[in-house]
């Protein structure tokens, strides 16, 4: 098994992202050997996106509202509704061939709701899933939103998890177009400071292990855009 190369880009805006992942998906489709990458990101300015299901009533506020609050809105190709990305996130975009890990989207939806909930009881929270639904939640409140595209087998877009957001942003929105569960973040379940870069390299550590990746390696980042 290859192991999993991490670019860890820091803050950056969205739409420069889907261009690197989408060069990033290139590359694998033509390596002779396999490749996969997992790049990490807070998005910055905060986001909108509306994914191939999505409804565009589920985003609740004004457009002037959300340009007076700096917050963009982009349509996306990854499945799912409406969700919410911005500072204090940790998004997971993982570049791999899905057809070297199980041929099966589902399958692949629960392999990454399954490296979350790894993730969250190594901070001593109890993440689950909910029937029906794609996600993590604690309680009936969701702490990581999923939504992936693949295209030729190789997988692009991927997992939010809440660590320590602005959750006001998130009443925007119907997010993923749930009404009647709430949303909820790492720092506000530990009722303590907790920061983006404490996550990171737990994170990768679950996705190795669910993966079954020989291991991980730092790449240098390049620009996004």
């Amino acid at each position: 098994m290859a192991e999993l190369t991490c670019l860890d880009i820091g803050r950056a805006a969205y739409e420069p992202t889907v261009g690197l992942q989408q060069r990033l998906v290139k590359e694998v489709k033509a390596a002779e050997a396999e490749r996969a990458y997992l790049v990490l990101v807070e998005h910055d300015p905060p986001v909108i996106t509306l994914g191939r299901g999505s409804d565009a009533a589920h985003v609740t506020a004004s457009r002037e509202r959300l340009a007076r609050e700096g917050i963009e809105v982009h349509e996306s190709s990854r499945g799912g509704d409406v969700t919410y990305h911005g500072p204090g996130q940790l998004v997971g975009y993982p570049i791999l061939r899905l057809d070297l890990h199980g041929r099966d989207i589902h399958r692949y939806l629960r392999d990454l709701e399954e490296v979350l909930i790894r993730l969250l009881t190594r901070f001593g929270v109890e993440g689950r899933r909910s029937a029906g639904l794609t996600g993590v939640w604690v309680g009936d409140e969701k702490i990581a939103a999923i939504g992936v595209a693949v295209s030729r087998w190789v997988t692009y877009h991927g997992f939010a998890l809440n660590v320590t957001p602005d959750l006001g942003h998130f009443g925007l929105i119907v997010p993923c177009g749930i009404r009647d569960k709430g949303v909820t973040s790492l720092a506000r379940l530990l009722a303590q400071p907790v920061t983006v870069a404490e996550v990171k390299p737990p994170l990768v550590e679950c996705v190795v292990e669910v993966f079954g990746f020989d291991g991980a390696v730092a790449a240098a980042d390049g620009p996004v855009d």
